[in-house]
């Protein structure tokens, strides 16, 4: 194995860091983003369903529900803001397990590197 190739192969993984590191502050912001947007929807819907406000899910009126079943209910119609919610975190462990995996695999490289330079 040519010491130049390894080179080249070191360089393009700290690019790689370079640019999930840019992404993943975009990620863990769309995160936090989504988690608040989806506990306010939560807490306006239940105060709307505590205050009387006729609400509807899947076609099915909602009007003064057991105090015991308003959060569950909330949550149901809140399920748009979940989504968006779990996608976003979806996407920043996916980002968290890629940089991990390219971490691992510029170590690899920067061993290789090591014993052809000792050899």
């Amino acid at each position: 194995m040519e010491i130049l190739k390894v080179a080249n192969e070191i360089q393009k993984k700290i690019a790689e860091l370079e640019k999930a590191k840019d992404h993943l502050k975009e990620r863990s912001e769309k995160k936090a983003e989504t988690a608040s947007e989806y506990e306010k929807a939560i807490a306006v819907t239940m105060i709307k369903l505590k205050n009387g406000r006729k609400m509807e899910l899947d076609g099915e009126e909602i009007v003064n529900p057991l105090a015991t079943i308003i959060e569950k209910i909330a949550r149901g119609i809140c399920y748009k803001e979940k989504l968006e919610m779990d996608k976003a975190e979806a996407e920043y462990k996916s980002l968290i397990t890629y940089i991990s995996t390219v971490e691992s695999i510029l170590n690899g490289w920067q061993s290789i590197n090591k014993y052809l330079q000792d050899k």
